[in-house]
């Protein structure tokens, strides 16, 4: 049966998912504190398994814990498309960053199987594992790891703040799946996100249509001084990590505030030392930060003064410095037909619609350089997000989930 043009989603269905996920791992009041591969986590995990299994999905997980509900399509040689984001939170999250997401893939498949069409391509809804990288770090590396970015054993041997390792985590609350974590041929990839921002909102539009991302240049970077006696031990004779790391921080910071009149950021995100004790001062120390500005020569600019401060940084505080780990993303990184079809979608159904640009990361990224993606934007209350605050009504997804419906089946009856 064809998916006649006037076929909607049913959104009462879809805040019943979002309610029902927002009782597992309560946070702070009104938010969720969902960290990956905890307990809350594999609860909120079985629970989605049994929804795409009750919709009729063949289910499988990867090796990093990926889970994938396939619904076949009426030729299953052709490669599929995909619907995915990520169930894990922050440790203060809301109750729609990546949640949002993942549960617009499963209601596309039950509207699906409501109107009783079958694409001619397999569509695949995907929750990705550790996107927020608030246990492990760095963020969206199980993505990272399903296109190539990163090797399998290195991700499973990732330690976290707490000691745990993440392949005996999977193990433990038994999602280290025996699907091997390589992408194979993928049609395409579609993300609907909430905007994180607070533009939608503040221009009342109900959906975004996101052309590409901010660039971003990441750096974590370690410090090595030495300890001593904060009393007697001269000004001059100091090698502290922990100071070192500070500047480190505060120098960045400051590069985000000499860009911010063109919208340039920088954030100072970590630090962490050792012993950070009273009366001994730490002889190791490790930092993150990141530079981010619309226009990447721009970045690049913010990056190399980053670069720069990190050794000014340590040099004044008698220690040495090591880049422990750069990583890069955004840009024009999405594909102009699949961004045409979701504009297209907009513009037919008659939602108040505009371009837009992704300020944050996004598991989006990873698949984009593997496939043609795009990504879906809808808004969330004043753009406050990564904070139990985090707030959206139903009406705020339903020009999203309904083109991103459409836009989906467009593209998996090619």
């Amino acid at each position: 049966m064809p998916l006649l043009p006037d076929t909607r989603v049913d959104l009462d269905r879809f805040w019943s998912t979002i309610e029902a996920s927002g009782a597992i791992g309560k946070g702070r009041p009104g938010g969720l504190s969902r960290l990956t591969l905890s307990d809350d986590d594999r609860s909120m995990r079985d629970l989605f398994r049994r929804w795409c299994e009750e919709a009729g999905l063949a289910v499988e997980v990867d090796e990093a814990g990926n889970i994938f509900g396939r619904r076949d399509g009426s030729d299953n040689d052709l490669p599929p498309i995909l619907i995915g984001s990520h169930l894990d939170t922050q440790i203060n999250g809301g109750r729609f960053d990546g949640i949002a997401g993942v549960l617009a893939g499963l209601e596309v498949i039950r509207s699906l199987n409501d109107a009783g069409h079958v694409t001619k391509r397999p569509i695949v809804v995907v929750d990705w594992t550790n996107e927020e990288g608030a246990r492990f770090s760095p963020p969206m590396v199980a993505s990272g790891c399903f296109i190539g970015k990163y090797d399998i054993d290195w991700v499973h041997d990732l330690v976290g703040d707490d000691g745990a390792r993440f392949g005996d985590e999977l193990e433990r609350i038994g999602y280290k799946g025996d699907r091997s974590c390589k992408a194979g041929e993928i049609d395409a990839y579609f993300e609907l996100h909430i905007e994180q921002g607070p533009i939608l909102d503040a221009e009342n539009r109900q959906v975004g249509v996101v052309t590409g991302g901010y660039p971003v240049r990441g750096m974590r970077a370690s410090f090595r001084g030495q300890t001593s006696h904060t009393g007697p031990t001269p000004m001059d004779l100091r090698k502290n990590a922990l100071a070192a790391g500070a500047r480190w921080l505060t120098a960045v910071d400051d590069i985000g505030w000499d860009f911010a009149v063109h919208d340039g950021k920088a954030t100072a995100a970590r630090l962490t030392a050792w012993p950070n004790k009273p009366g001994i001062l730490s002889d190791t120390a490790e930092a993150v930060c990141d530079v981010r500005h619309p226009d990447p020569i721009t970045t690049r600019a913010m990056a190399e003064k980053m670069r720069r401060a990190l050794f000014e940084s340590a040099a004044r505080c008698g220690c040495d410095a090591v880049i422990e780990d750069e990583w890069e993303w955004g840009g024009d990184i999405f594909d102009a037909e699949m961004i045409d079809g979701v504009r297209n979608e907009a513009i037919r159904m008659g939602f108040n619609w505009r371009d837009i640009q992704s300020q944050a990361g996004h598991d989006a990224y990873f698949l984009a350089t593997h496939c043609p993606t795009a990504m879906i934007f809808t808004p969330c209350k004043n753009g406050i997000t990564h904070n139990n605050e985090e707030h959206c009504e139903p009406e705020d997804f339903l020009a999203g989930l309904n083109i991103l419906m459409h836009a989906v089946v467009n593209r998996a009856d090619r």
